[in-house]
């Protein structure tokens, strides 16, 4: 598995998102489920907004999960089951994943290992995951996710 070992601090900018947010019960069934729910969603998003990116972010208290897109401006006609908000930012601990989505689950139980072992102080908002470059137009191998903690 290609993860940085090394947190990277970075200022996350603020974003515009919609997503669908779940109860996180649990991560193995939530996450594919809300994916598959917002993936048909998203030529109707498109329709009436540029989007920049995808994402998935996770809180942990309360346990939260949700899937969603980065939109270029505040949202014009979005689907009704799909939420829009501003997400503030901040200060996080970047890590990096190279490689195959089937790696996620390893490289984030990996990230919050070092997390603990380097006694990194995290603040109560979202952990991320952003997906860096296009899985359907990317090889595998060089596909690229950011593993980002929210750092007091």
């Amino acid at each position: 598995m290609k993860l940085t070992q090394e947190p990277e601090i970075v200022s996350w900018p603020e974003k515009r998102i919609t997503c669908l947010s779940r109860k996180l019960d649990p991560f193995q069934n939530t996450a594919p489920e809300a994916w598959q729910e917002l993936h048909p969603s998203v030529p109707g998003i498109s329709e009436h907004n540029k989007i920049t990116g995808y994402m998935q972010s996770l809180q942990v208290g309360p346990k939260v999960y949700r899937a969603g897109v980065s939109l270029a401006a505040e949202p014009k006609n979005l689907p009704k089951h799909l939420a829009y908000e501003k997400f503030r930012g901040g200060k996080y601990s970047r890590f990096v994943l190279t490689g195959s989505y089937a790696q996620l689950p390893e490289a984030s139980g990996r990230v919050f290992e070092i997390v603990a072992e380097k006694k990194i102080q995290m603040r109560d908002d979202y952990c991320i995951e952003n997906y860096a470059n296009d899985p359907r137009t990317t090889p595998e191998e060089q596909l690229t996710t950011e593993i980002l903690i929210p750092t007091a």
